[in-house]
């Protein structure tokens, strides 16, 4: 049995992947912050299942001591501060986290488990102001946010670890990738769970930023499966994980409004306090390498993702359990 170590396993991402794993008969580790509020929803519905270790990204000895008892065969690093707008809030601590954070967890891999596979969630924040379109595993990186920045960092110091010490260390450029279990911080769920209020009645408005930023959005379902095919290669390399289609912050409004038979034109007020102080107007990815190379290909179009998002709102706000 394989055992795998997932950092930031309470996450979207985490929760996603944790179940894929499990699917593939591994025995599952999740290393989780010791905080005084403990949020498990993501995973609540297959916890038993799973071991919860606590360490932290911002301690090394904890981290050494967490792979000298786990021993995995595959390490996910998932964990990061991951919302764009706090990282220019808190952006020495995005920087700790989403930047070191990596370096600490390779260099305890190094010292601990230097056989393991190491996969890095990269981010197509990275790319910012893009330099060329669509976006390739060889693009330039030109971060536009404290959150790219560090970003930029962890994947280039997971090449480095790579490249100096022989570790299989791997790293997935994904691109942005929703779900039902998304954060309510992040545009797309604010939107579907925006939608779903205001149909049943109990929201009235919804206030919004940059209508014509544009993203390459895909299925977190999707993705995780490509964090998983990488770290089944017998060589170690990056990859874009992208749907390579782009849709603006209207398309995404019009479709979910539309599926509950409402105009967004009717609810959307333009606020400039979400304005971004630095926008990152058009990401696409080129996921020809990921297609090629790992055999992968997202299953879930644009519009069943805005649709799969917006009816689990709907069946939160109507008091039902959703796993989706």
């Amino acid at each position: 049995m394989k055992k795998a170590l997932i950092t930031g396993i309470t996450g979207q991402d985490g929760s996603y992947l944790a179940e894929w794993l499990l699917s593939k008969g591994y025995q599952v580790t999740g290393m989780v912050r010791r905080a005084s509020t403990e949020t498990f929803d993501r995973i609540a519905h297959f916890k038993d299942r799973i071991a919860l270790r606590q360490a932290d990204l911002l301690d090394q000895f904890s981290l050494v001591k967490l792979l000298d008892e786990v021993q995995p065969d595959e390490i996910y690093n998932l964990a990061a501060m991951s919302f764009v707008p706090t990282s220019w809030s808190q952006p020495v601590l995005t920087g700790e986290f989403t930047a070191l954070g990596v370096t600490k967890v390779l260099e305890a891999m190094r010292m601990v488990c230097p056989k393991a596979h190491f996969y890095q969630a990269s981010s197509s924040e990275m790319f910012g102001k893009v330099i060329e379109t669509p976006q390739t595993e060889t693009t330039p990186f030109y971060p536009r946010s404290p959150y790219g920045v560090a970003k930029a960092y962890g994947h280039f110091i997971t090449v480095n670890y790579r490249e100096s010490y022989n570790l299989f260390a791997c790293s997935g450029i994904l691109f942005n990738h929703e779900s039902p279990r998304r954060g309510k911080e992040f545009v797309t769920r604010k939107i579907t769970d925006a939608v779903a209020r205001i149909k049943l009645g109990t929201q009235k408005e919804l206030r919004m930023g940059n209508l014509d930023a544009k993203r390459d959005w895909g299925f977190a379902g999707d993705y995780v499966r490509a964090m998983w095919m990488m770290l089944q290669q017998d060589r170690a390399d990056d990859y874009v994980v992208a749907t390579g289609e782009t849709h603006s912050v209207r398309k995404f409004l019009e479709i979910a409004f539309a599926h509950v038979g409402l105009n967004y034109e009717d609810y959307v007020v333009i606020d400039p306090e979400f304005i971004r102080p630095a926008e990152v107007e058009l990401l696409l990815g080129n996921p020809a390498k990921a297609q090629a190379q790992l055999g992968w290909k997202p299953a879930v179009s644009f519009e069943q993702l805005v649709t799969m998002m917006v009816d689990a709102d709907l069946d939160r706000q109507m008091g039902k359990t959703v796993t989706a």
